[in-house]
């Protein structure tokens, strides 16, 4: 069970805009690199967003779920990724591998192995491990963030990679299909509250209004 889930989607009664994304795409081998520019410019091109590092969930994301490789057909997008954000500047952190939920981290072993990129260990899962993750990289010594406005979340869901994204004041892409189509409850929920949302005029936050 996600407790961390469970009592951070109280905080949507309060601020309902916590589960929108700054960009959505389809599917991660869509995703825009460099980050930056995924989202609005304030002033031309050098009013973009400075993304410094990124933030990877899993499953769905560039892996098929329960898997621990990178999903065939992304393999040039994940290198391109990788490419662009070397080092500690790119991290995984699913809730599934580097957690309580994977005994002696043997998936997260297996997974950075299989990736070459960091996998985080956090004892709280998304969403509620911002502090985890902003520590990781204020204390990396190659990442160069000072500021959460600094990090990009990439992951295919609202109520844990993207309101964790907006609770940390930082950026989200929001992969909405994914490579295996979820039919379930939770998936149609939250394609369902954002298209609500959306429609009654709200928008995600704008990490550099709240943080900087």
């Amino acid at each position: 069970m996600n407790v961390s889930a469970t009592v951070n989607v109280l905080r949507l009664f309060a601020n309902p805009a916590l589960c929108l994304p700054q960009h959505t795409i389809s599917t991660f081998d869509q995703l825009p690199i460099p980050l930056s520019s995924a989202f609005p410019s304030r002033h031309g091109e050098k009013g973009r967003p400075d993304i410094k590092a990124v933030v990877l969930d899993k499953d769905n994301c560039f892996a098929v779920p329960k898997q621990n490789t990178v999903y065939q057909p992304y393999a040039s997008k994940f290198d391109e990724l990788r490419k662009a954000y070397p080092g500690s500047r790119l991290l995984i952190v699913s809730n599934s591998s580097g957690t309580g939920s994977d005994p002696g981290y043997v998936e997260a072993d297996l997974l950075e192995r299989n990736t070459g990129v960091k996998v985080l260990r956090h004892t709280t899962k998304k969403p509620g491990c911002n502090d985890e993750i902003m520590n990781y990289f204020r204390t990396a010594p190659d990442s160069g963030v000072t500021s959460p406005s600094q990090v990009a979340v990439v992951g295919d869901r609202l109520l844990t990679d993207v309101m964790m994204a907006n609770m940390m004041g930082s950026y989200s892409v929001w992969i909405k299909d994914g490579m295996v189509e979820d039919h379930g409850l939770l998936s149609r929920f939250e394609k369902g509250i954002s298209g609500f949302l959306l429609r009654r005029g709200y928008t995600a936050p704008d990490p550099r209004s709240d943080f900087e």
